[in-house]
């Protein structure tokens, strides 16, 4: 035998279990190869199916192979062989007939073979078997072989390996000769690496397709012929392949001129006698052409030629999956259409090759404006559309179409002019405006068509009641720059009492709105507006320097030290106005433990490093910390041990039904404890009877605050109590 085939000849017998095991994988069908002609044969017969993928893996894994393999019935009738299991019997490898395996074998060896059989259609293990088998003709001397079978786990076939016993070497060697034959005549690349995953042989065929000389591959490692992602394929599989699991998939190797080469691999582990894995043999099929053919197909099919958008087709899938993911995760998704006005009056006065200009910039700047997860796509001509998944609040869509609306409407250069273009943009929820895609796309132009007719550059919901609310949103956010400019805020204190002195050390402030119209607002009436209309970090702002000067003043109209906590939000942490904080501090010459910053655990568990090094600096030049709303979250534990924290404030939930032997108060006072082991001072919130006051003092708690001892109250109304105090309990 030659050195090349040498590594090739013998493979392991639970390669044969491994490879055509039920679990074994079968050759590969894209999703969509059931649309095909014909294909729909296969789905009213998937056992036909399954046949054939079976014929096709087993073919391509050892129809090379220079020993016998065999897959057999219940009564021995054969199944599938490969080209050397045909010669030895001579038997047409397409199309053996009924032939039964069991007339092969010689006669005084048959009730061998018979309990042989029996017991490996019961066998997940390969047996052994030594006895004589002839061509099937009377009289014909036997030749000596060694049978290694196993069952395929149907309970109804098995496996054979059939190896010609020493002695026979005219045989062996006629096969051998066949073999050498058609591994270097073959139209398919044969490749054969190492233990080390060297090359070790390689057919011409192999050679030619990669562009190399046979002498220029052979030693060389495997990734020498892969690119970077390959690579990662190669050391992920690598333990599969040294495990004997044999695989079919495809694959993409760098030709010597720099092409792809893109192949049908199948591979299959050898291994000597003793399972020492030695290496890997490969049937190797070229369907570079074939796939870049289908690429191409498949993307004219599915995306816009011009933007290189999803078009209407590929929308429709990406749609139909969104919405399921929506219904069975309970969230909204929300569909925007989207239509340019006035392009036609660009294509008039600038030509249709600058229409086409504006239509890609203007897909880059859509693009831009929504998330990776989400779904772009260009229906054709001017109209767009996004699916924006995952929403828990329709305020979210509101907030992309906004940006979508202000990015195009900034002028287009074409041919060193400038352009300019609107956009009118529907807005459809699913579940609640539709539940069929082509209904929810149908809506969504109908509220492109209204956001149009109101005179254009907006958006418009679907929805009569979700429209109305978008007014009074937009209406809100006017009110609120006017505000700012107006000076229309106002900020209200509340007492924070040392429970162990009665006095007043402390005040948590609070924002309020003096709306000309409405009157006092709260926070929860205009705080979300505010947030999704980006004015809250001004308004952060300004209510952190205005809390500063605030207790600047009562420092010095009280005569001793003063804290004055103010409630901030991860956007507050993010941009200038923050990073201006320190700076104003240090103006009014204000010790910074004058200011308590009151975070909630959504800034601890941010992962935006912006905000946590942020606050961390804060933290470290005097500035103290309170973990607000403590106990309601689900990494409180291990934010305190993670993050400097100065105070951790009860939850109003657990102060709310205390009574003396509840859980509550049991709840609480293990949080105290806990908290004076960590170094860290307890505020309870929500306080409203003496009765939980009494109970909190007993328990330790340091602060609290409730209506028990006062609402919020201007500042003007909060020196006078901060100087009185409150009188202690007996």
């Amino acid at each position: 035998m030659d050195k090349d085939l040498h590594a090739t000849a013998f493979f392991a017998p639970h390669v044969l279990d491994t490879v055509l095991g039920d679990d074994a994988p079968l050759a590969p069908f894209a999703a969509s190869a059931l649309d095909a002609p014909g294909m729909a044969d296969y789905a009213l017969n998937p056992e036909r199916l399954r046949h054939e993928q079976e014929q096709a893996y087993f073919n391509d894994i050892y129809l090379l192979a220079p020993v016998g393999y065999y897959v057999l019935a219940f009564d021995t009738t054969v199944l599938q062989m490969n080209l050397v299991g045909a010669d030895l019997l001579g038997l047409a490898r397409e199309n053996p007939g009924k032939a039964q395996f069991r007339h092969f074998i010689a006669a005084r060896f048959l009730p061998d073979f018979d309990v042989f059989v029996r017991n490996a259609l019961n066998s997940a293990t390969p047996l052994r078997c030594d006895l004589q088998m002839t061509r099937g003709r009377p009289g014909e001397q036997g030749f000596p072989v060694t049978l290694r079978a196993s069952a395929d786990g149907s309970g109804q076939a098995c496996r054979v390996m059939l190896e010609l016993a020493e002695g026979k070497q005219s045989a062996l060697e006629r096969s051998e000769e066949r073999f050498r034959r058609i591994v270097h005549s073959a139209e398919e690349g044969i490749w054969e690496i190492d233990s080390r995953a060297r090359t070790s042989f390689v057919n011409p065929k192999m050679a030619q397709m990669l562009g190399y000389a046979i002498e220029e591959m052979l030693d060389q490692p495997l990734v020498a012929f892969m690119d970077d992602e390959g690579r990662a394929i190669m050391e992920r599989n690598i333990a599969r392949r040294q495990q004997g699991i044999a695989e079919r998939h495809e694959f993409k190797f760098m030709r010597k001129d720099g092409k792809e080469l893109w192949t049908t691999l199948a591979t299959n582990p050898i291994f000597d006698n003793d399972g020492v894995y030695l290496g890997a043999l490969a049937l190797v099929t070229d369907i570079t052409a074939s796939r870049q053919s289908s690429e191409l197909i498949w993307r004219q099919a599915n995306f816009d030629a011009l933007t290189g958008l999803p078009n209407r087709h590929m929308l429709h899938d990406r749609l139909a999956h969104e919405m399921k993911k929506a219904r069975r995760e309970g969230l909204l998704l929300a569909l925007l259409f989207i239509d340019l006005d006035q392009f036609k009056q660009i294509n008039d006065k600038f030509g249709h090759e600058q229409g086409d200009a504006l239509l890609v910039e203007a897909a880059a700047r859509i693009t831009a404006c929504v998330r990776a997860s989400d779904t772009l796509a260009r229906l054709g001509g001017d109209e767009f559309v996004v699916i924006v998944s995952g929403l828990d609040h329709v305020s979210s869509a509101e907030r992309v179409a906004q940006h979508i609306i202000a990015a195009l409407a900034r002028p287009f250069e074409l041919a060193g002019d400038s352009g300019h273009v609107s956009a009118s943009v529907g807005i459809a929820f699913y579940p609640s405006d539709a539940s069929e895609a082509d209904e929810l796309l149908r809506h969504a132009d109908q509220a492109m068509y209204a956001a149009k007719s109101a005179g254009r550059n907006r958006y418009n919901y679907f929805t009569p009641d979700l429209q109305q609310a978008a007014q009074l949103r937009q209406q809100l956010t006017a009110d609120l720059r006017c505000a700012l400019a107006g000076d229309q805020f106002e900020l209200y204190y509340q007492p924070i009492v040392n429970l162990g002195t009665g006095m007043i050390e402390r005040a948590e402030a609070l924002l309020r709105w003096r709306h000309p119209q409405r009157g006092l607002l709260h926070p929860q009436d205009f705080i979300a507006c505010a947030e999704a209309s980006g004015l809250f970090v001004e308004i952060g702002d300004w209510v952190f320097r205005r809390a500063a000067e605030q207790v600047q003043l009562w420092q010095r109209e009280l005569g001793r030290p003063f804290q004055v906590s103010v409630n901030q939000s991860p956007a507050q942490f993010r941009g200038d106005a923050a990073a201006g904080w320190m700076d104003y501090v240090d103006q009014l010459q204000l010790a910074p433990r004058s200011i308590v910053v009151d975070i909630t655990e959504g800034i601890l568990m941010n992962q935006d490093s912006q905000v946590l090094e942020r606050l961390r600096s804060y933290r470290a030049m005097g500035l103290q910390v309170a973990l607000d709303d403590f106990g309601t979250g689900y990494g409180s534990l291990a934010h305190l041990r993670n993050f400097d924290i100065d105070f951790i404030k009860i939850d109003r939930s657990f102060v709310r039904d205390m009574v003396g032997d509840s859980g509550d108060l049991a709840l609480c006072e293990a949080l105290i404890v806990m908290a004076h082991k960590l170094g860290l001072k307890v505020v309870a919130e929500g306080v409203e009877t003496r009765a939980q006051q009494a109970l909190l003092a007993a328990a330790g708690c340091d602060y609290a605050q409730g209506y028990v001892f006062a609402h919020a109250v201007q500042a003007n109304k909060f020196a006078a109590m901060a100087r009185n105090g409150l009188p202690r309990l007996p």
